[in-house]
């Protein structure tokens, strides 16, 4: 358990409390004890002075304390004008007289000061609490003070060892960590480190753990905060807060800044429309002045990370300031293997779990999409009443994230459930039989999501580009499905769930066009319409303009090419109509079946489905419209590759 330090002004305070309250306890409660005089009213000590039971007596101003004749004391007062003096005299009583007690000169000035010092007290700590309430947390002073928050190196439990997927970055980000245990390695032979350490990446990919990562190999402090916690809304607050973070850095150097989201006040300054005199922008100059200016910080890193590199102001990327922007991309297959065995490590995993099959499963997954695929993993075997994870769990895991939870409780009539089956049959049919594309990973009618049914394709390996083959190969399976309605129900019976599909076929057609050069007519040239970042609605990049003559030339391409992916469809599923059928009994029976049941299905041998595994589910029926409504899908990346209906 962690010992908390000793605070000596507390225990002072606490000591001369307790001194004040004895000392007012032996003034004014009296003591208690075996030798102390009865006290009597002073009618019956009188009455025991004419009766002669009283030896001797002692006075001291208004108080007799007297003594009987059987030995024991008695005590009384006297009122003023009493003649008891001369009833004791009268029968032969001893009487002695002594002066009242007189208070010392130090109790008297002990009680003289204690109100004052009590008041003084008072005042000083509600003083106190007052200017601790402006300064501290959330105090009107405290806006100049900076957020970050320190993490002792003792705290700092995230290493290299935790972070997988990234080797490059770790090897570029080890160099800090060397030059912060031995700063004279670099600097015998004139080296500088790199002030800054820009980490550049799409969200999600381990930015953040990585600069943890860092500060526990170097095993030096650790400050963090986030670039929106600069900005307020009074001029100066955040150049102030600057200020603040690096003077406290500068007093637990060496050590590490790590400013996450930097973008959020590292903007291209003069963006704006309220002139450069802002506060983003001056808490961006005071930065910048903090990083490369006339005063050195020596021993102070710092560490920020961005997904947004193309906003930000060119003074703080120049070198002096982030020398080094390191990327942090999304982990290949590698990497993606990696991870999953950094974030199964206390996960119980069954024997037939393999993690290399799931890697090559998620292609363009992040770090934290694989943390979340375990994490629901996890949970659907605790659902399950499992003790271990078994690699079932991990495919409806991957399969809920990529494709959204499964709807079994969704009203459906047979009729939609056959023109589903038939419209992923139409898609399944067409990826199977065109001659550049990703094998199909599985094909379901269950609703997912926002989608009445699915076929999902996946990758062998890791993509980085994408033939003008597979491109057209693409176009031919997204419009399997509308080509498969029309051939099996007719052209007038043709739904709209294939809405999501001719999206995503006329966007790749016109990407073609404009983008990737992949037109005749209108040759190897870009004709992006708005290139730049919008603010305010204003472009503030470059515009180009199209004459009308080339955008209806562009709007003719691209129909053209998604009319030569419609009839390429529709040619094989004429050619394969028997195995569109056979695939879409095969849908309405098992509801959901992989890429190998698929080809075995189309080679006339039937799945086997294990024991254990549950039969497949009918939605119930219900009055709700024959024809299906369809509900767009986001098509958020273009692997692995999903095709709804509905």
């Amino acid at each position: 358990m962690e010992q908390k330090p000793f605070d000596q002004r507390r225990w002072l305070t606490l000591a001369l409390f307790t001194f004040f309250v004895s000392v007012l306890f032996g003034q004014f409660v009296p003591r208690e004890g075996a030798g102390r005089p009865e006290a009597l009213p002073y009618s019956a000590f009188v009455g025991a002075v004419e009766r002669g039971e009283v030896r001797s007596a002692r006075i001291q101003g208004q108080t007799i304390e007297a003594l009987r004749t059987d030995g024991t004391k008695v005590t009384t007062f006297v009122p003023d004008g009493s003649d008891v003096v001369t009833t004791m005299q009268a029968r032969s009583v001893e009487v002695t007289a002594v002066p009242p007690p007189q208070p010392s000169l130090l109790a008297s000035l002990f009680w003289s000061i204690l109100p004052i010092a009590l008041l003084i007290g008072v005042w000083v700590w509600m003083s106190r609490r007052a200017m601790s309430g402006l300064t501290g947390s959330g105090g009107p002073l405290s806006f100049g003070k900076s957020k970050a928050r320190l993490i002792a190196p003792e705290n700092a439990t995230v290493t290299f060892a935790d972070v997988a997927g990234i080797d490059e970055a770790k090897e570029d980000l080890q160099e800090i960590v060397e030059f912060l245990r031995d700063p004279q390695k670099f600097q015998r032979l004139g080296g500088r480190i790199p002030r800054g350490v820009l980490l550049v990446g799409p969200p999600g990919t381990g930015k953040t753990l990585t600069a943890k990562a860092v500060a526990g190999e170097a095993a030096v402090p650790f400050f963090t905060i986030s670039g929106s916690d600069f900005v307020e809304m009074f001029v100066g607050v955040g150049a102030s807060r600057v200020r603040d973070m690096f003077d406290q850095a500068k007093k637990n150097a060496p050590c590490i800044i790590f400013i996450d989201e930097i973008d959020a006040v590292g903007r291209h300054r003069g963006a704006g429309l309220g002139g450069g005199n802002d506060e983003r922008e001056q808490t961006l100059n005071q930065l910048l002045v903090e990083m490369d200016g006339f005063e050195a910080n020596e021993g102070i890193i710092i560490i920020a990370a961005t997904n947004r590199p193309d906003v930000l102001d060119p003074a703080l990327l120049r070198p002096g300031r982030f020398d080094r922007q390191i990327v942090v991309p999304n982990p290949d297959v590698v990497g993606r293997e990696a991870i999953l065995r950094v974030h199964t490590k206390k996960v119980p995993l069954g024997p037939d779990v393999d993690l290399r099959t799931l890697a090559r499963g998620t292609p363009g997954f992040s770090g934290a999409d694989l943390a979340n695929i375990v994490n629901e993993a996890a949970l659907l075997a605790a659902r399950r009443s499992k003790r271990i994870v078994m690699m079932r769990d991990f495919e409806d895991a991957k399969d809920k994230v990529m494709m959204g939870a499964e709807r079994r409780s969704m009203a459906m009539t047979d009729d939609e459930k056959r023109l589903t089956a038939y419209h992923e049959a139409g898609h399944a049919i067409v990826a199977l039989n065109v001659p550049a594309t990703d094998p199909v990973h599985k094909a379901t009618i269950i609703p997912r999501g926002r989608a009445l049914g699915m076929v999902m394709q996946l990758p062998e390996r890791d993509k980085l580009s994408m033939s003008f083959e597979q491109m057209t190969s693409r176009l031919a399976i997204m419009m399997g499905g509308r080509i498969a309605e029309e051939i099996i129900f007719g052209k007038e019976k043709v739904t709209s769930g294939a809405q999501s599909d001719i999206e995503q076929a006329t966007n790749l057609a016109r990407m073609m066009v404009t983008r990737w050069g992949f037109s005749d007519e209108l040759g190897p040239v870009a004709y992006a319409e708005n290139q730049g970042e919008v603010f305010l609605g204003m472009s503030m990049g470059r515009q180009q303009s199209l004459s009308e003559a080339t955008a209806q030339t562009i709007d003719k391409e691209v129909r053209r090419l998604v009319e030569t992916g419609l009839n390429d469809a529709r040619q094989i599923l004429t050619e394969r109509r028997e195995d569109l059928e056979t695939l879409a009994r095969g849908l309405l029976e098992y509801e959901t079946l992989s890429g190998d049941e698929i080809r075995d299905l189309l080679n006339g041998k039937p799945p086997v489905r294990d024991a254990g595994e549950p039969s497949p589910a009918t939605p119930p029926r219900s009055s709700v419209p024959s024809r299906p409504q369809r509900l767009a899908d986001s098509g958020k990346s273009p692997t692995p590759q999903l095709e709804g209906a509905g």
